[in-house]
This record gives structure tokens, C-alpha cells and sequence, in this order.
């Protein structure tokens, strides 16, 4: 049985929460993340096995442990509102599961280049979305989607392969504009799927949404920032 929601004590934040459909999307949110994470923790896992040294494997299993320890924080939180965490993460997993499967890397370099950029785009979309969430929420979600410290392993590997075949850095640029397009059918898909999280958009009365332009804007900062994670790699968007 899910716990009892605890009401904030933050007036700002009761009479955000005192909204059900605002609760719900808070939940669904912290949900679609949390299995984000398990899934990237599996992917990741499962990428491993392709690393060409023991140095590669133990980073790239660094990385996945990484993602799974933030699913405990979202696991709480989700408990805390009054909801079953994995009845919350449950209408996810057919959107998530089948951006992986569409993308499932052909080698080693493949795995790091979505591990950066694929993960990197959905991370970017939930930190917009985390803007028209109360404090406490939006600090929960920027915490579980900040993957700064797998940069610079990513960054040199993937420089340093294309370096030795610029072949490489060809295959891995159209690699990285379909990742681009896939995870814009993702978001879609989830955002589509589930009223309340298009409704936490949309705003209320005591916070601000996204009007046609702001979501306009909204997609060029995300295609801005693939082009510069592309860069990073030294790979053209």
C-alpha cells in the first residue's frame, strides 16, 4: 500500500501540492526518471561487455552504478507523495524500452557516444521541464539527471578513436543525429501518454507553462545543446 502524502510545510509548496493533477505529474515526472535510470543503469551494463580494456570496463560500470544510486532518492520521494514508486515508473517502460531497442549500439564507440548525447538529451528535456516545478522537486530532478562527472571519459575516448580514424568520426556523426531524432520521439511519446505531465506545461494558476513560443524555444536549446555535446566529441551535428 503506497504511504499516506506528506504535505509540505513550505506554504509555496502546499498550495502547489493541494493541486491533484499538479501531485500527479510531479509523480509521473520523478517516475519517468526513475526507470530512466534503472534502464540506463542495464544499458550500461550491458555496454560494458563491449569495453576493449579492463580500464574501459570498470568506468563505463562506474557510470551504470552511478545511475542506479539515484534511483533511491526518486524512489522516496515518489513514496513520500503518496504513490507506489513502481506502480508510478510502470507507464514508462514501453517508451524508454523501445528508444533502447531502437538504439541499440553496434560497438563499443556507439554505446559512449548515446551514453553521452542520447542520455545528455533526455536529461537536458527534464531539466526544462523541472523549471515549472516547485523548488524542492526541481532540485531532486536537476540532482538525478546531473551526469557531469562520465564527461571526460566519454569525451577522450571517443577524441581519441576518431583521431586514429576519421572514418569513425563519419559513422559516429549520423549516429549521433539519429540518436537526436529518437529521443525527440520519446519525449513526445511520454508527454503524449500521460494527461498530467501535459497539463504541468500547460502551468496553473500559481506557476507559469509553456505557450507555443516558449516550446519553440524551448526545442532550439535542446538541438543547441546536442550540437555542443557533438562538439565535445569532436563530431559534426
Amino acid at each position: 500500500m503506497p504511504a499516506s502524502p506528506v504535505e509540505p510545510t513550505d506554504p509555496e509548496l502546499s498550495v502547489a501540492f493541494a493541486d491533484p493533477v499538479y501531485r500527479e505529474a510531479v509523480v509521473d515526472l520523478l517516475g519517468v526518471i526513475a526507470y530512466g535510470e534503472i534502464s540506463a543503469f542495464e544499458r550500461l551494463a550491458e555496454d560494458s561487455k563491449l569495453a576493449p580494456s579492463l580500464q574501459d570496463k570498470l568506468e563505463l560500470a562506474e557510470m551504470a552504478s552511478t545511475e542506479l544510486r539515484k534511483v533511491a532518492l526518486l524512489r522516496d520521494r515518489i513514496t513520500e507523495l503518496g504513490a507506489d514508486p513502481f506502480a508510478a515508473m510502470a507507464p514508462f517502460r514501453g517508451a524508454i524500452d523501445l528508444f533502447h531497442a531502437h538504439t541499440a549500439p553496434a560497438d563499443w564507440y556507439e554505446g559512449l557516444v548515446k551514453a553521452y548525447v542520447g542520455d545528455g538529451l533526455a536529461n537536458d528535456f527534464y531539466r526544462e521541464i523541472a523549471a515549472y516545478l516547485d523548488p524542492d522537486t526541481r532540485d531532486l530532478v536537476v540532482s538525478s539527471v546531473d551526469t557531469a562527472g562520465n564527461s571526460a571519459f566519454v569525451v577522450d575516448r571517443v577524441r581519441e578513436a576518431i583521431v586514429a580514424d576519421h572514418r569513425l568520426g563519419g559513422r559516429l556523426a549520423l549516429w549521433g543525429r539519429r540518436l537526436m531524432g529518437e529521443a525527440l520521439i520519446q519525449a513526445q511519446r511520454v508527454a503524449a501518454e500521460r494527461d498530467a505531465l501535459t497539463a504541468l506545461l500547460a502551468g496553473g494558476v500559481d506557476r507559469p507553462g509553456l505557450d507555443l513560443a516558449s516550446i519553440g524555444r524551448m526545442f532550439t536549446r535542446l538541438t543547441e545543446r546536442h550540437a555542443e555535446r557533438m562538439a565535445d566529441l569532436g563530431l559534426a551535428s
